[in-house]
């Protein structure tokens, strides 16, 4: 099925405008936890900021800090204790680099206090649903959200009989809805298919294929595969640290498919391979 592209307008997350269409943009993980899958995640303040510089200087357009663990199985953490591990780090990146900082959390406590300390996304991978305070938040803070898509962890992924990208498509439509009537811009909204949450490999696969569909919501598309166990296992058991080329290759087709903004740990390889890709696809 072809789709046409709609290209969003630009969009500003604190001082930077990400004219979409134009370039590929780069969203730095920056994971401020013991137990973050991908094995990146610090606890020092000054290690996080000190982390959070290089990867601006390796080409990241702005951070996505995140204080709780989303892989399968880990131990929610208590919302003082991410307050702990997130608002200092955000008031130092804020206070010591000019660049934009999202936070990653499905808190509206959480998000209400990054806010108010300088942070201008929030990246919410419950798509809302988590926190009923969580919409009313963005809202009044008038600033992007992003809405991620995450399939169930129990039931059978592996059914023939489901569609994965109607699913996200339909889910998605419908969370954009939601934030719409809780009064958050339409404009301010930015999209993720979930790529790894509660999806088998071959629906995460069949989502990069398939990732333009998403064009026909008419909002930015973000997409974060990097170090996923997708590629692991694709690549015959590799182990975290052995997925840069197989997150390369995602990241490559991602951006081929209509990615607006990838997510990424190795921000240096993946800021030369986002270079590339665009100079192919976009002449950039």
């Amino acid at each position: 099925m072809q789709i046409a592209d709609q290209i969003p307008a630009p969009l500003r997350i604190s001082r930077l405008l990400l004219e979409f269409g134009k370039r590929t943009y780069i969203m730095g993980i920056l994971n401020i936890t013991p137990d973050s899958f991908a094995g990146d995640g610090v606890m020092n303040v000054d290690a996080a900021v000190a982390r959070g510089r290089a990867m601006l200087a390796e080409g990241a357009d702005f951070l996505d800090v995140g204080g709780e663990s989303t892989r399968p199985g880990a131990t929610p953490v208590r919302l003082e204790e991410e307050l702990r591990r997130i608002i200092p780090v955000v008031e130092r990146l804020v206070g010591e680099l000019d660049a934009p900082i999202s936070v990653d959390t499905k808190k509206a406590d959480v998000a209400r206090r990054a806010l108010g300390a300088g942070a201008g996304m929030i990246n919410d991978v419950s798509a809302l649903r988590a926190d009923p305070e969580m919409a009313a938040v963005v809202a009044e803070a008038q600033v992007p959200v992003v809405l991620m898509h995450m399939g169930s962890w129990v039931r059978d992924q592996g059914s023939p009989d489901r569609d994965i990208m109607a699913e996200v498509l339909e889910f998605l439509a419908g969370r954009i809805e939601a934030a719409v009537t809780a009064g958050i811009s339409r404009d301010r909204i930015l999209l993720d298919p979930g790529f790894g949450f509660g999806k088998t490999v071959k629906q995460n696969l069949k989502l990069l294929r398939r990732l333009r569909e998403l064009r026909a919501l008419g909002r930015p598309v973000v997409i974060g595969t990097s170090r996923k166990g997708t590629i692991g296992r694709v690549l015959g058991g590799l182990a975290v640290e052995e997925r840069l080329e197989g997150t390369a290759a995602t990241v490559t087709v991602a951006i081929a498919h209509g990615a607006d903004i990838v997510r990424v740990h190795d921000v240096r390889a993946m800021a030369r391979v986002v270079r590339m890709t665009d100079a192919i696809l976009r002449d950039a």
